[in-house]
């Protein structure tokens, strides 16, 4: 029984992990999209940049969620 909560709060903490380096990737994927995209349209670089914006606080959120779900598993 012991082991098996032990094993528990270890693959919590690796999906802890795995949803920061996700949503790392995925802000970092964002971002050079974006900046792809305004050197294609100069004209377009104000609604790109918000809509940037809004998708990125939407991945650090969902990855914000993970972690916070993830450390409830540990702390259960």
């Amino acid at each position: 029984m012991i082991l098996l909560e032990s094993m528990n709060a270890g693959l919590a903490g690796l999906g802890a992990g795995v949803a920061a380096i996700g949503a790392g990737i995925g802000v970092g994927r964002i971002g050079g999209s974006a900046l792809e995209a305004m050197a294609r349209q100069p004209e377009m670089s104000g609604d790109l940049r918000a809509n940037m914006i809004v998708a990125a606080a939407l991945v650090e959120g969902v990855a914000l969620f993970a972690v916070i779900v993830c450390l409830l598993v540990t702390f259960s």
